[in-house]
Formats: C-alpha cells, structure tokens, sequence
C-alpha cells in the first residue's frame, strides 16, 4: 500500500521506519548534498526554518530549508536538501496512533 505517490518504485513506509530516517520530526523526502542520495528523513520545523506549530500538512518543500542529518553513506553528518514533504506518511502515521 503506497501512501504517497511513488518515488523510482523505492519503499517510502520502509524507509521512514528504518533508523536511518530518524524518530522525530516530519518525514520528508530528501537528496544528501554530499553523495545525491535520496532518502526518507525526519526533520523537526525548526531544523527546516519553519514554525514550530507549523501544520507539516499544509508545508510545500520549497518553503523549507536545508537541514543536517546523518547520511549512512557519506559516513557522517551532512546538509540534506527537501525535496517533498511526505503528508500521506505522516497521515498515515497519525491514523495508527489513533
């Protein structure tokens, strides 16, 4: 069951549950500057320069900034730069905290 529209057949749901994306924050789809992998990411508003009661559902990924993040490839941490902000996963999300 996809609940965003698919990105190059890749696994959002599982890449959003993997420790790599993270624990906290809004899943956004996100490309490493330093190797260009894309990758599902959790980033708090503020880490994206937002509000911090920002409603992620209503965020474009245009409006939100660079922010940093462990990238397992790159082995470190790296500037990561949005390029979705994955509202069908966080909706999801909610609906089996429900």
């Amino acid at each position: 069951m996809s609940v965003d529209a698919d990105r190059d057949d890749r696994d959002l749901e599982g890449e959003l549950a993997s420790a790599n994306a993270g624990r906290r924050g809004i899943p956004v789809d996100a490309i490493c500057v330093g190797c260009g992998r894309t990758h599902v990411k959790r980033a708090s508003p503020e880490e994206m320069d937002q509000h911090p009661q920002v409603d992620p559902t209503t965020l474009e990924a245009t409006d939100c900034t660079s922010f940093k993040h462990v990238c397992y490839r790159c082995g470190g941490t790296e500037w990561w730069n949005p390029i979705a902000v994955l509202t069908g996963l966080l909706e999801h999300e909610r609906g089996e905290q429900e």
